[in-house]
């Protein structure tokens, strides 16, 4: 195990701490995951909508984010952490709020580089939208703040599971 499936396996038990930014942007977590593999269903919120009753197309790349982040952790070193440096999403298909699977895989993998791709699909298994991101590998030697944010979040789950 290493900090990032450690914390996949917290974020399926649906007891974890999450950012603000997942509260307020009503991401949602994960359904499942395997080595190089996850899995989600979201339904979005009546809020998010737009005018026309379709989603905004930068939501959609918010949640593309979060779950090749988390396809990414199902690969990622226990002794790296990584940042996205690109994210591409391609719309298909107009979104409307409906609900979502959204599935990622890691497509490739280097020594400082993962590659992931997603999927949208509506629940009539429609693509809406596809991303492809790649995520730079760091080594935490050279970032330590982010390995003591990783290690207060692990503190923060731990409590919330008793």
């Amino acid at each position: 195990m290493t900090w990032a499936t450690e914390r996949l396996d917290v974020l399926k038990s649906g007891v974890a701490s999450v950012p603000p930014i997942v509260e307020t942007l009503k991401l949602g977590l994960l359904d499942d995951w395997g080595e190089g593999w996850v899995r989600k269903s979201w339904a979005p919120a009546p809020e998010l909508k737009t005018a026309d009753g379709s989603l905004f197309g930068g939501y959609l790349a918010a949640l593309a984010d979060q779950v090749l982040t988390f396809a990414t952790m199902t690969v990622v070193p226990g002794e790296m952490v990584f940042r996205t440096v690109n994210l591409q999403v391609n719309f298909l298909r107009v979104g409307r709020t409906l609900p979502l699977k959204i599935e990622a895989r890691v497509v490739a993998k280097t020594r400082q580089m993962i590659t992931v791709r997603a999927e949208f699909r509506r629940e009539d298994e429609d693509l809406i939208a596809e991303a492809t991101a790649q995520q730079f590998l760091m080594s935490f030697e050279h970032w330590p703040a982010e390995r003591e944010a990783l290690e207060a979040t692990a503190k923060a789950d731990a409590a919330l599971a008793g």
